[in-house]
């Protein structure tokens, strides 16, 4: 029996049969067009090269005896195999363009590709940051415009639109709370920020990165805030609290307003996490509530690119008492011309200082005005109003086969705990890795950490009825085979038609190998090692 390299754990070797003689694998490790890749380093061949390049002319050496002593390592490929290889891999990555996308807490919405045309168009695709502003002012006007869309849909009086992501507007926001508390007198007695139980991680990293002292607050039995533990924790020491709404468990904090009052009667000031925005843009404003700062991801409420290490944007809109504390740059109109306001002399109130090099990121700016516009305050509102529906509907037909984590209609995503597998020897980690098999990522897993077990899925407003009815099917399949008490076994073999099968993914994270080196020479601990021997 021949037999071919088995690159990872995954592969399975080439020529094997079953009993009835039928190939269970290929030579190639290909499966017909679900094609086996090798590293790039393992196809690349000393001396090869897709380009002639002309011999550099000699120079003085100016490296003050750090020139390279040996070759970069890069390997030697043909154009066509770069192409093919790229490709190749192209096509083993799950996208929001293959099918549903079910990642909780997310929002993997579609990118209408409208919103990328325009982006790229002459004059706003080509601009330059270090241009004069004198050639931008289109460009001024266009992120001016987009901050009054903000304002008006948030009904918050200013807006910040500098930082570069979430996290980035979590920080902006906490420093203009930190910058009040300062004017107030009180940034030395007020160190505590009240943190939900299902708070998004970042939400308390932020608050510890600017020297507060996080104090979580519990969910009650109905997966929100759990008010009269909140009001015990209130007093002279708070800062601020932040606060997801909709939150993490998908469902409406119906107690918001009385949760603003006590916060404000405390002295306190209101933190939004807007990673939710998507659900409730066009039917709720969060100025309304008593929100004095809330991020808002653009890619998840407004359509740009979400994912891949960015660009993102993340502005963040300010109440009346944290307006005075945006940081600049400002745009600022002088009759019929734009400008940029590049320091707190040239603006209203006591801005907390510049947060990153220029004026946020054009293109995300772009594309979520072209959003925006092109749905229109009506149109808003139904992507907002489909984004429920889609969750609710997931929720209503799983909800048989499925354990739903609390009682009740959800917002935009729908939180299931992993009571519906006990005693099947089945995980929500064998679950996932199962649907894998069926061809959808899985959904968001273990998170948030309130519920044992948990899986977080959002549909988005993307999904038309078919696809999701597919993808239900697909779930109440896995489900009523795991509770078959037969299948444990596959479940723990999942995936099995990927072209990398179940990893030790623990191993990984703690062991990882960072560094690709010649089969003949693999560093301990490699888990290349057994296969290349």
């Amino acid at each position: 029996m021949v037999q071919s390299l088995d690159r990872s754990q995954g592969r399975i070797g080439g020529g094997a049969a079953n009993e009835t003689g039928a190939p269970t694998s290929t030579f190639t490790g290909n499966r017909a067009l679900q094609i086996e890749e090798p590293l790039i380093f393992e196809m690349g061949q000393p001396g090869r090269c897709g380009v002639d390049l002309p011999e550099p002319p000699k120079v003085r050496d100016r490296l003050n005896g750090l020139k390279r002593a040996g070759e970069i390592g890069l390997p030697g490929l043909s154009e066509p195999q770069v192409v093919q290889h790229y490709t190749r891999l192209s096509q083993k990555n799950y996208a929001i363009d293959m099918g549903v996308y079910p990642l909780g807490s997310c929002t993997m919405k579609h990118n209408p590709r409208i919103n990328e045309k325009v982006a790229r168009l002459p004059g706003i695709g080509d601009l330059h940051p270090l241009q004069p502003v004198s050639t931008v002012q289109g460009a001024l006007e266009l992120i001016d415009r987009l901050a009054h869309w903000l304002k008006t849909l948030t009904g918050m009086p200013a807006v910040a639109m500098s930082p570069a992501a979430g996290a980035h507007g979590e920080m902006c926001g906490m420093m203009a709370i930190a910058a009040a508390l300062e004017a107030r007198g009180e940034r030395a007695k007020r160190k505590v920020v009240l943190a939900p139980e299902s708070a998004h991680g970042t939400n308390p990293a932020t608050a510890a990165a600017l020297g507060f002292t996080v104090k979580p607050i519990p969910a009650n039995d109905h997966g929100r805030v759990d008010l009269a533990a909140l009001k015990a924790a209130l007093g002279p020491d708070v800062a601020a609290i932040m606060l997801t709404n909709p939150n993490t468990c998908g469902l409406f904090e119906n107690e918001i307003v009385e949760i603003s009052r006590a916060v404000h009667e405390a002295g306190a000031f209101f933190y939004c996490d807007g990673a939710n925005f998507n659900a409730i843009v066009g039917r709720v404003r969060p100025g309304d509530l008593g929100v004095d700062c809330m991020h808002i991801n653009l890619h998840k409420t407004f359509s740009t690119p979400h994912g891949g290490g960015g660009p993102g944007a993340g502005p963040v809109v300010l109440s009346a008492a944290l307006a005075p504390y945006a940081p600049y740059p400002w745009i600022v109109k002088d009759g019929d011309t734009w400008r940029v306001a590049e320091d707190g002399a040239a603006v209203d109130g006591k801005p907390l200082g510049r947060l990153k090099a220029f004026h946020g990121q054009m293109g995300m700016f772009t594309r979520a005005l072209s959003y925006i516009m092109s749905h229109g305050a009506d149109g808003l509102k139904q992507a907002a109003e489909d984004a429920v529906l889609s969750a609710n509907y997931v929720m209503a037909s799983l909800k048989d086969v499925m354990t739903p984590a609390f009682e009740g209609p959800c917002m935009h995503e729908a939180l299931f705990d992993d009571s519906f597998l006990k005693d099947t020897g089945v995980s929500t980690l064998d679950f996932a890795k199962a649907m894998i098999d069926e061809g959808y990522h899985p959904m968001t897993m273990y998170f948030p950490l309130v519920v044992h077990g948990a899986l977080l899925i959002e549909p988005t407003e993307s999904q038309a009825k078919e696809d999701l009815d597919l993808f239900i099917g697909a779930l109440r399949s896995l489900a009523e085979r795991a509770k078959s008490g037969t299948a444990a076994e596959d479940f723990k073999a999942a995936p099995r038609f990927a072209p990398r099968r179940r990893l030790d993914e623990t191993l990984a994270a703690r062991k990882p190998v960072l560094r690709w080196r010649p089969s003949n020479n693999p560093p301990e601990g490699d888990p290349m090692k057994q296969a290349a021997e």
